[in-house]
C-alpha cells in the first residue's frame, strides 16, 4: 500500500516530550498559591493539550477572568522554575525525527503550550529551524478547534489526507477529526488508550519507534 501521508503533524507534551508529571506538579503549586483546591492527577491530565486558560476554566469553571490571568501567572512562574532543564525527549523521539526528515516528509508542532514556551524548548533542543512550522495556543485556537491545524495544512500546502496528527490527549484526536485528518494515539502520555481509542486513530503506540516502523510497512 502506497504511504499517502506527506505530513507529520506532533502535539509536544506527553508525546514528544516527557513533561506530564511537571505540567501536574505545577498546576499543584499553582493551585496553592492561587488559594485553590488542587484537582486530582486524572483531573489535571485531562486538561494537557488545551490552550492554558481553558485547561484553568475547565478545572476551575467558576472563576472570573480576573482569577484565570493570576492563576495562569503563578502556572507560569512555578512551571519556569521547574523547567530550567526542559522535559526529556521520550526514548526514540529525535532519532525518529531525524529519519522522518531524510524520508522526505513536512514535519510541524500543533501544542497547547504558549509561544514563548515552545520556542524556549525548540531552542533547548536546537531545533529552532527544524520543524516547517510550529503552532502555539496562544496564537491560535485552543485545540479542539482545527484552526491550528488548517493553519499548518495551508502554510505546508498540503490536503488533509496527506497529513497525520500524532497525540496523546482526546483533544488531538478531536482536532484531527475536526480538520478532516487521520490521527495516531500514543499510550505513554496524559489520557489512557482506551479513552484515545474511542477518536477511531487509525494506529495506537506504545512507543515512538513504532510509528516509524507503521509508515514504512506503509511504503514497501
Amino acid at each position: 500500500m502506497p504511504n499517502e501521508y506527506k505530513l507529520l503533524i506532533f502535539d509536544w507534551d506527553g508525546t514528544l516530550a516527557d513533561s506530564v508529571g511537571r505540567i501536574v506538579a505545577a498546576m499543584h503549586v499553582a493551585a496553592q498559591r492561587a488559594g485553590r483546591p488542587e484537582r486530582d492527577e486524572e483531573a489535571v491530565k485531562g486538561i494537557i493539550g488545551l490552550g492554558l486558560p481553558e485547561a484553568i476554566l475547565t478545572l476551575y469553571p467558576d472563576m472570573t477572568e480576573a482569577q484565570v490571568i493570576a492563576f495562569r501567572q503563578h502556572y507560569a512562574d512555578v512551571y519556569m522554575a521547574m523547567d530550567t532543564e526542559p522535559s526529556p525527549l521520550f526514548a526514540g523521539v529525535a532519532e525518529s525525527l531525524e529519519a522522518f526528515r531524510a524520508e522526505g516528509y513536512r514535519l510541524a508542532v500543533a501544542t497547547g503550550k504558549a509561544r514563548r514556551g515552545l520556542d524556549r524548548v525548540l531552542k533547548a533542543h536546537g531545533w529552532e529551524d527544524f520543524f516547517d512550522i510550529t503552532r502555539a495556543a496562544d496564537e491560535t485556537a485552543s485545540k479542539p478547534d482545527p484552526l491550528m491545524l488548517n493553519q499548518i495544512l495551508a502554510h505546508c500546502a498540503v490536503q488533509p489526507g496527506q497529513a497525520l496528527m500524532v497525540g496523546d490527549a482526546s483533544f488531538d484526536l478531536l482536532m484531527a477529526r475536526n480538520a478532516g485528518i487521520d490521527s495516531v494515539a500514543v499510550s505513554y502520555g496524559a489520557q489512557s488508550v482506551a479513552r484515545l481509542l474511542e477518536f477511531e486513530p487509525r494506529l495506537a503506540i506504545d512507543s515512538f519507534p513504532e510509528l516509524r516502523a507503521w509508515l514504512n510497512r506503509r511504503v514497501n
